[in-house]
């Protein structure tokens, strides 16, 4: 299966950690926001706590934008748990995708060696996928630019290149 955009998300329902609690969480949840969903290959790693804590530093911008964020890894709930110790608490649900299902479902999923690939997906409010971008296990990913594609798609305009908040773009889509 391989993600379109325009296309609806695939749905999910996964167990995740919330604070200190484990939680089912599924992409129905979020109805009528937006979600930007990124899967990160293990925990316990180099690169990915980089990403996770910048994704909570900044979930107030995301949240002023009426966007949920949702991290996602083929860990269990334990190993999140056990990782949020070092990590210190997160302002958004860590999910495991234990069966790699949700993963496969995305095609981030390298099936050799059973990791996700660094993917980030905002979905629309009404469920459809509006912008992805899946990379090399070895490059974090800009938490800036992600907030910045998911400002310029809330605009319904058409943004050039290095568009940002307050610039001018092109008029309607």
């Amino acid at each position: 299966m391989s993600i379109k955009i325009g296309q609806n998300a695939p749905t999910f329902t996964m167990q995740g950690v919330v604070g200190d609690k484990f939680k089912d969480i599924s992409l129905d949840d979020y109805k009528g926001k937006w979600v930007v969903l990124f899967f990160y290959p293990l925990d316990f790693t180099f690169i990915c706590p980089t990403e996770i804590t910048e994704f909570s530093k900044r979930d107030s911008e995301f949240k002023s934008l009426s966007a949920q964020v949702l991290g996602v890894s083929i860990d269990s709930v334990f190993s999140h748990k056990a990782w949020l110790k070092e990590l210190g608490n997160l302002n958004y649900p860590l999910l495991s995708d234990i069966t790699k299902e949700v993963s496969r479902n995305y095609s981030v999923l390298l099936e050799d060696k059973g990791i996700s690939l660094r993917g980030t997906f905002i979905i629309d409010p009404e469920g459809k996928v509006r912008y992805q971008l899946v990379h090399d296990l070895g490059i974090g990913r800009s938490v800036e630019e992600i907030l910045r594609v998911l400002r310029a798609l809330q605009t319904g305009e058409l943004c050039p290149v290095e568009w940002k908040p307050g610039k001018k773009t092109l008029g309607k889509a």
